[in-house]
């Protein structure tokens, strides 16, 4: 029997949360759409004005700019302090710190575009009936394959979005490996997307040649990305699936980032030991994804990540760094370095030849 402390301690707050938590996807994918941190980082900071800078009904912004407020995404002046008879309309807004940076679209870190794949329908519907796909352990999209289908349109949609998210990371890799030093390497960039973490090696490294890997329509995303970045002509593209297509040789750095995570043990194992044998010896393959502890419950968005692969997925999930170990063992590689990134849920391992 619960003691009166422990009952008093008890609320259903978090099931409260839990089961409205969609209201904060469509709230902030709303803001974003109606460009609404732009709005106030331009100076438009009351209901009135932020409505007309959006073009959409003042009861409207209101009600979305109080409730991103509660979110966290921005500050109110006077937040808590009103009286019941004072008049919300003169009452300014303003960006949090993280919306200043992350949001408004004038900031050349802004992610907003992220919305663009991580809210798509095609993903959102995958937990419309989460228990069918925790019976089946069947993704609840795209039958069979999940999003790992042959050509999935859905990874063009990532390509795109998902780029400026992604641009932080691919710094983050090519520091760990050095691509400063001006080596002359050749480096495979499997499930290359938009090109970031190919395109980050070969900027900070003139004499890196870079190898593309992914399906033709997304490579047409990387390849403009590589022109942008001015290093279209040692950028060189290898399409179709990393599973059949020969991978070529002697390569220095071997990068996968958010790939490995998609598929079951075996078939991770099968690309792995085609790795092994693309890399030069003492080459480098550079995993980067989900990585939680051994607990497989923190830290939390890592943990977390292995319900987005249960439900998009047929066999992927959030690995931990013995599982990729042993994984990675199997099929030759004896060195396996586990790196954390400094902020955000992901995590890299560097595995030597």
């Amino acid at each position: 029997m619960n003691s009166p402390s422990h009952a008093q301690r008890s609320s259903p707050e978090l099931i409260f949360e839990t089961l409205n938590a969609y209201q904060r996807t469509a709230a902030l994918k709303a803001a974003i759409e109606l460009d609404i941190f732009t709005a106030i980082g331009e100076g438009a900071s009351t209901v009135a004005g932020i409505a007309r800078r959006s073009r959409a009904s003042e009861r409207g912004i209101r009600a979305l700019c109080d409730y991103l407020v509660v979110l966290g995404f921005l500050t109110k002046e006077g937040a808590g302090q009103e009286t019941p008879q004072e008049h919300t309309q003169g009452k300014s807004y303003a960006l949090t710190a993280n919306s200043a940076k992350f949001l408004d679209r004038r900031s050349p870190a802004c992610i907003a575009s992220a919305i663009g794949f991580l809210a798509l329908p095609a993903m959102t519907d995958a937990f419309k009936d989460f228990a069918g796909v925790v019976r089946s352990g069947q993704p609840g999209v795209a039958e069979g394959a999940g999003t790992t289908g042959t050509e999935d349109p859905i990874w063009v949609d990532f390509a795109i979005a998902m780029a400026p998210m992604q641009a932080p990371l691919a710094e983050f890799i090519a520091n760990i490996v050095s691509a400063d030093s001006r080596q002359k390497w050749k480096v495979l960039d499997i499930a290359a997307g938009h090109g970031a973490f190919g395109i980050a090696i070969a900027t900070r490294n003139p004499n890196a040649e870079i190898f593309a890997l992914d399906w033709p329509q997304v490579l047409n995303v990387a390849r403009d990305n590589a022109r942008a970045a001015g290093i279209a002509n040692r950028y060189h593209e290898l399409p179709g699936s990393a599973f059949e297509i020969e991978l070529g040789a002697e390569y220095d750095v071997i990068l996968l980032t958010n790939f490995l995570q998609l598929f079951d043990p075996q078939a991770i194992e099968g690309l792995m030991r085609k790795v092994h044998a693309a890399l030069k010896p003492n080459g480098r393959a550079v995993t980067l994804g989900f990585i939680p502890n051994e607990d497989r419950v923190t830290p939390p968005n890592a943990a977390a990540f292995a319900i987005i692969m249960l439900g998009t997925t047929a066999g992927g999930d959030a690995y931990s760094f013995s599982e990729y170990v042993a994984m990675f063992r199997q099929v030759g590689f004896t060195s396996n370095e586990f790196v954390p990134l400094p902020a955000g849920p992901q995590s890299v391992i560097v595995s030597r030849k």
